[in-house]
C-alpha cells in the first residue's frame, strides 16, 4: 500500500469530520467498509473551487476525494460512482444546505426556468440482484445463453478508459464499449482465463453487450439521482442531477 495515503489519511484523522453511509455497503471493496470519514470543505477548498471550471470536472472530484476521505485503507479511486455521489452531497450538503437549483428547459416553449430540489430526499436506488461476497454480480446473457460473472467499474476504471480514448489515433473510432466490457466480464461460464474473456468480448452480440450495459446501471448499489419537475407550462420534465462544477459553487 502506498505510504503516502496512509500517512495522509493517518494526519487527517483529528480533524472536524463526520461519517457518511455508501450506498455500496462495501461489499465491493477489501476493507468491506460501509462508512467513510469524511472532512468539511475549508476556506482552502473554496478558493480551489472557485479556481475550477466546467471542463475538468475530474479533477474537481478526484481532488475533493484525497483531501477530504480521512480513511488510510481505501483509495479514492477504488470507489464506485454511487458512492462518490453520497460523498459528494455530504460535502455539499454540509457547505451550502440541502437546497440546491438546477435550470431546466419547458419542452412547450423552449425556454428555461429554475426548479429546487432537496437534496436530503435522495434515497439508495433498490436493486433486484445482489452481489456475491466478492462484489460481482452473476447473470445468463439472453441471447448467448453464457453465464458471466460481473464487477462494477471504479472511478479509477472509467478515468483509465477516458485516457485510452484520448490516446487513440485521430479519426479512427476507439473501442470504449469493447475496453469497459473487458474490465466488466470477470468469468465466463466458469471460466477466468483472460484470453478467453478477450474472445468472448470480440464476438458478443450487441444485445448481450447492451444486457450486461442495463443490468449493471440497475443493480450497481447507488443513489436514485432521477428526479421529475413541472414546467411553467405544465409538462413534466425528467432530470438527472449532474456533478459540475456549478454544484459546488452555487453563489460563487
Amino acid at each position: 500500500m502506498d505510504q503516502n495515503i496512509i500517512d495522509a489519511g493517518t494526519q487527517n484523522f483529528n480533524l472536524p469530520h463526520d461519517i457518511v453511509t455508501l450506498p455500496t455497503g462495501g461489499v465491493f471493496y477489501k476493507s468491506k467498509k460501509k462508512t467513510l470519514k469524511v472532512g468539511y470543505l475549508t476556506a482552502s477548498d473554496e478558493n480551489f473551487l472557485m479556481g475550477a471550471t466546467q471542463g475538468n470536472k475530474d479533477n474537481i472530484v478526484i481532488s475533493l476525494l484525497r483531501n477530504k476521505i480521512y480513511e488510510h485503507d481505501l483509495r479514492p479511486e477504488e470507489l464506485l460512482n454511487g458512492d462518490i455521489e453520497a460523498i459528494l452531497i455530504f460535502l455539499r450538503n454540509t457547505s451550502f444546505g440541502p437546497e440546491y437549483t438546477v435550470n431546466l428547459t419547458d419542452p412547450q416553449t423552449g425556454k428555461q426556468f429554475p426548479h429546487t430540489l432537496i437534496l436530503d430526499e435522495l434515497n439508495i436506488k433498490q436493486t433486484a440482484n445482489k452481489p456475491d461476497e466478492n462484489g460481482l454480480f452473476q447473470t445468463r446473457l439472453p441471447k448467448t445463453g453464457v453465464t458471466v460473472k460481473l464487477r462494477p467499474l471504479t472511478y479509477s476504471d472509467n478515468i483509465d478508459i477516458d485516457k485510452m480514448v484520448e490516446s487513440y489515433p485521430a479519426g479512427r473510432t476507439a473501442p470504449r464499449v469493447t475496453w469497459r466490457l473487458q474490465k466488466q466480464i470477470i468469468e465466463i461460464d466458469g471460466s477466468v482465463n483472460p484470453g478467453d474473456i478477450a474472445m468472448f468480448v470480440d464476438t458478443l452480440p450487441i444485445m448481450d453487450s447492451k444486457f450486461i450495459r442495463n443490468f449493471m446501471r440497475d443493480n450497481e448499489p447507488s443513489l436514485d439521482l432521477t428526479r421529475t419537475a413541472i414546467a411553467p407550462s405544465g409538462e413534466l420534465v425528467s432530470f438527472e442531477i449532474a456533478f459540475g462544477v456549478e454544484f459546488f459553487r452555487p453563489f460563487f
